[in-house]
């Protein structure tokens, strides 16, 4: 899958950012985009898929069954006198946040045994039967991590029977491309080809159905943008739009959804990313451009990363990573403001999420790879092929969840174990273009005019 990176700036690499080229018809532009990047593959024509490296024999997160830590032994007879293996199975049997918050509290026994990560990694891998996490930090999270898992799968448990389905088809008369949720899963937002960004109220669910949608963002007449909606973004209450029209619009929720600022580029923004000090668009013209939202928002700095469109980006406080058409990925380096690696890959990524030190992506072939980062340098370490037959468009992972959308028009529910354990499957009548998850709520946008909403128990 990779061939060695980079280490240094790429000559390639251009701070010009006036090249004269025609204006293109935003239209005729996205339509061919999505012909080429998108359309399901020929039969007969697909691309072979990437070789998955086997599953290591000692994967980073597995252990093998050992002694959990002593707890202090006490005279009288009782609970405390067993032994902690037999105490850690009564703990199994009890909710992991309240062994975290409550046991703690009982006596100095309890409470040691309960900060001991070793207990909490023996009770991920009772729980996941598999080598988990796929990258493993040396202060991995273990309490939080078991907690999301054993959350995430009661959710689904059953083929999800429990959750509530919702789907929501009245708001957009043309493909749902992208969608955001807010405020911890209660408002959502949506960007459809119809030019239009829907705010969505999600507590109005099942309780009035005709408040759930609450209007269509902008004053201009007709629609949000001038051209199709294919990206947003968003920082606290403040939140961005980005379109084939070449402008990103950018809104307060908390004033309302007002507008409060727009940027005017030369080529369509497929993917944005939105920090407290800086605003990252990736755009059709092979460009990674760096606005400061606080002051204008100001133009910081335009760089040709790619040789193709930019497809997928993602930021933190020390870099900006990109993901784009010609097959590569880019990581650069915020604080010496240069390319720390060029990775070449044997096809091109069209989602990312990144919680550090895991970087997962899905690609245009239908599998799923996970880089980690080490010390600012990230390496492919897995892939994977999770049942997806064409483009996966959506990928949201966590400690203890993981989604993935695709054209093959499913939504796939998984473990995100080494390799990803599929829980749930469900399946659509149309391509699937992005998916968000966030509180006890998921969200995908449907290329049927739809968002496809399930409501988990909370």
């Amino acid at each position: 899958m990779e061939r060695p990176p980079g280490q240094c700036e790429d000559p390639r690499a251009s701070d010009d950012d006036s090249d004269p080229e025609p204006e293109p018809d935003p239209d005729a532009q996205a339509e061919a985009y999505v012909a080429r990047v998108l359309s399901p593959p020929k039969p007969g024509l697909a691309s072979p898929r990437a070789s998955l490296p086997s599953t290591p024999a000692a994967a980073p997160g597995f252990l093998e069954p050992r002694a959990a830590s002593r707890v202090p032994t006490v005279g009288a007879p009782g609970l405390l006198s067993l032994p902690p293996e037999l105490l850690l199975e009564i703990c199994a049997y009890l909710d992991a946040r309240l062994v975290l918050h409550v046991l703690p509290r009982v006596c100095h026994a309890l409470r040691d045994l309960v900060r001991d990560h070793v207990t909490w990694r023996l009770r991920a891998q009772r729980r996941v039967r598999a080598p988990y996490p796929v990258v493993e930090e040396e202060d991995f999270d273990w309490p939080t991590a078991c907690i999301e898992l054993e959350q995430h799968l009661a959710r689904w448990a059953e083929d999800g029977h429990r959750a509530e389905y919702f789907c929501l088809a009245d708001g957009h008369f043309a493909s749902i491309d992208s969608v955001l949720l807010l405020q911890g899963g209660t408002l959502c937002l949506s960007g459809s080809r119809d030019r239009n960004v829907n705010l969505w109220d999600l507590r109005q669910l099942g309780v009035e159905p005709s408040r759930v949608l609450v209007k269509a963002l902008g004053t201009q007449k007709g629609s949000t943008h001038k051209g199709w909606v294919w990206s947003l973004a968003a920082q606290d209450h403040r939140v961005c739009s980005g379109s084939w029209d070449s402008t990103v619009k950018l809104w307060d929720m908390a004033a309302d959804g007002q507008q409060f600022g727009e940027i005017k580029g030369k080529a369509a923004v497929l993917c944005l990313s939105y920090r407290p000090d800086i605003l990252v668009a990736g755009t059709y013209d092979k460009k990674v451009t760096i606005y400061d939202p606080r002051a204008g928002p100001a133009l910081l700095k335009s760089r040709r990363l790619h040789s193709s469109a930019v497809l997928a980006l993602l930021a933190d406080d020390k870099h900006i990573i990109s993901g784009s058409e010609d097959h590569t990925l880019v990581v650069f380096d915020r604080r010496t403001n240069s390319v720390l690696q060029r990775l070449q890959l044997d096809s091109y990524l069209l989602c990312m999420s990144y919680q550090e030190p895991q970087l997962w992506a899905g690609d245009n072939q239908g599998l799923l790879h996970v880089f980690a980062n080490h010390d600012g340098c990230f390496q492919l370490v897995r892939s994977f092929d999770v049942g997806h037959k064409s483009q996966i468009t959506g990928i949201k992972h966590s400690l203890g969840a993981l989604y993935t959308t695709s054209t093959d028009k499913t939504i796939r529910v998984h473990v995100p174990t080494d390799p990803p354990r599929t829980i749930c499957t469900r399946s659509h009548h149309n391509v699937l273009n992005g998916i968000c998850a966030e509180g006890n709520v998921v969200v995908a946008a449907s290329g049927g005019l739809s968002l496809e909403v399930w409501r988990l128990q909370a």
